[in-house]
């Protein structure tokens, strides 16, 4: 395996074409690694890997399938025979999940399943996976610490992310071949610098800036802000947002770190600053000088009131710290909807 640090990797990333996965592919793809895109684009367009290529000037190879397909993603990984992967694919609602219990459990969990046998199959051993930080449910405490207890998550889509991180554990105990990485996110917020990629959601905003951008820019008529009766200091929920760019050269880091080390390492990746749901709202209206209406509805199925890490270990391990604040998170993601009204679909 070569390392991540002499350009010659080859990374294979499912759900490359996604919002998290897109933003890494152009931080792997700016560092001279090869990237290969796998997406069974429910939730991205294909518009996206043209994006990337304009924005790195190399064009990633891209394999449109689902990863429940066991043979499509098996003859994927034999083919490509890739020296690691991330896997960010998944159903990733909260409010969904409540919804939809049966369809995320068995969508998550057999994607994974599939993808590790075919690795396994094709020899290939260092795996990033996205993680979340709704795997601490309820959390013990703010901020939360990656040895804090992880035994029951408030909604079905954390349960899926807690269930996948021991089948990892498990593997990793069992194989000791196995480089893994557990990197549990919070809340992803902005866009590449360039306006070029970002966050295009399907249908109405399950997270919070792609909601305000969308107001923003005239494709709804107001925020509707999810309970303002948490024990917070202004009765909003309170998260810990963290620059998608920054979150991708956590994936790099974490890549590198694997390369260096075997068996299993979880770390958490964001800035260790929480901001309430107002909050956000207001620096939006800073960072742009617009006005953001909104309205109060109902608490959403599987939301807690707090939520923010402590980065520490991720600075000490991985040499990784996130560098920007919400301002460039406010500034960035408005850009992005700025020059693309109606996300992916204006190309």
């Amino acid at each position: 395996m070569a390392t991540l640090k002499d350009g010659s990797t080859k990374v294979l990333l499912t759900g490359g074409t996604g919002y998290i996965g897109s933003h890494t592919a152009v931080t792997l793809l700016e560092a001279g690694h090869d990237v290969v895109l796998v997406d069974n684009l429910s939730n991205s367009k294909p518009v996206v890997v043209d994006r990337l290529e304009a924005i790195t000037g190399r064009r990633p190879v891209f394999h449109e399938g689902d990863l429940t397909d066991k043979a499509f993603i098996s003859e994927v990984m034999q083919n490509e025979a890739p020296d690691a992967v991330v896997h960010f694919a998944g159903l990733k609602a909260v409010g969904e999940s409540v919804e939809e219990p049966l369809r995320y459990y068995e969508t998550n969990l057999v994607s994974t399943f599939n993808l590790c046998n075919a690795m396994i199959d094709a020899a290939v051993h260092q795996l990033v996976f996205s993680s979340s930080a709704t795997v601490y449910g309820i959390p013990e405490q703010v901020p939360m610490r990656e040895d804090d207890s992880i035994t029951t998550a408030t909604n079905p889509y954390g349960s899926t992310k807690l269930y996948i991180e021991q089948i990892l554990t498990d593997l990793a105990h069992a194989r000791p071949e196995m480089r893994i990485a557990l990197l549990r996110y919070f809340n992803p917020a902005g866009a590449h610098e360039s306006g070029t990629i970002g966050e295009d959601p399907n249908g109405i905003p399950n997270n919070l800036l792609p909601y305000i951008t969308q107001v923003a820019v005239g494709r709804r008529q107001e925020l509707t802000v999810n309970g303002d009766d948490y024990p917070t200091p202004d009765g909003t929920c309170i998260r810990d947002y963290i620059h998608v760019t920054d979150l991708a050269e956590g994936h790099s880091a974490a890549l590198s770190h694997l390369a260096e080390h075997a068996g299993l390492h979880t770390y958490n990746l964001g800035t260790g600053n929480g901001s309430s749901v107002l909050e956000v709202v207001r620096a939006f209206e800073r960072a742009t000088n617009m006005h953001i209406p909104y309205q109060v509805g109902p608490r959403r199925a599987g939301d807690i009131d707090a939520s923010f890490t402590d980065p520490a270990k991720a600075a000490r391990e991985l040499g990784w710290t996130a560098e920007k604040d919400l301002l460039d998170i406010c500034r960035d993601a408005w850009r992005w909807q700025q020059q693309n009204p109606q996300g992916y679909e204006d190309d």
